[in-house]
């Protein structure tokens, strides 16, 4: 397996590539401080040619990109790569959102050494592996998803683009605010007009406001 390692913290990526590295049946190919950066990182590799990894161990909470929005812009890039989600948070909400962007495990900080191993070699092969207390928090947070039809199963990023949209910004200014790409931005609002089954950014505008979810003033 050949692993590439993206975290905001010095030492924890030091900590993980130590003890990967132990195991002859992995390769760490590099490592990123944050989600833009892997990005880079990666998009170089295929650009000279070199082979791109095979799993991307993501952190959840950094301050350029976040990892859900790093995983959806990897995987529109390289469909084959596996990332396995590795973080300290576990709301509902984080999980649902990290899963339906593409990684295929979500996995606590507070896993021994072996079970992030098996974690890696699960994801690997496509398999989630989970504990049980991340199944739970999926299970909830999709229920909780069922259970508001008013927002049409928006997730919170989709939100805040809406209410950029709302506010007569252009896909330029939303990519600028949120830090993310201009593809990743059209991606939210082709998401927006589906969910809302809308036809353009106007009536997106007028859904926002007449949903209350726009403070006048």
């Amino acid at each position: 397996m050949t692993v590439f390692l993206v975290d905001d913290h010095e030492m924890v990526r030091l900590g993980l590539r130590t003890y990967l590295m132990l195991d002859p049946s992995i390769d760490v190919l590099g490592e990123a401080s944050g989600g833009v950066e892997a990005i880079q990182a990666i998009q170089a590799m295929a650009a000279r040619e070199e082979p791109v990894p095979d799993l991307v161990l993501m952190d959840l909470m950094m301050p350029d990109m976040n990892g859900v929005e790093a995983t959806r812009e990897l995987i529109a890039s390289f469909p084959e790569l596996k990332i396995v989600m590795l973080t300290s948070f576990m709301e509902d909400e984080q999980v649902v959102e990290a899963i339906q962007a593409g990684a295929v495990s979500y996995v606590l900080k507070t896993v021994s050494a072996e079970e992030l191993v098996y974690a890696l070699r699960g994801a690997s092969k496509g398999m989630p592996v989970m504990s049980g207390e991340v199944s739970q928090a999926l299970t909830r947070g999709l229920r909780k998803r069922a259970a508001q039809p008013d927002d049409e199963g928006l997730t919170e990023r989709e939100k805040e683009v809406l209410l950029l949209i709302a506010d007569g910004k252009a896909n330029k200014d939303i990519s600028e605010e949120l830090h993310i790409s201009i593809k990743t931005v059209k991606t939210h609002v082709s998401n927006l007009l589906m969910k809302c089954e809308l036809q353009d950014r106007t009536q997106l505008a007028v859904f926002a406001h007449r949903n209350g979810w726009v403070k006048s003033g």
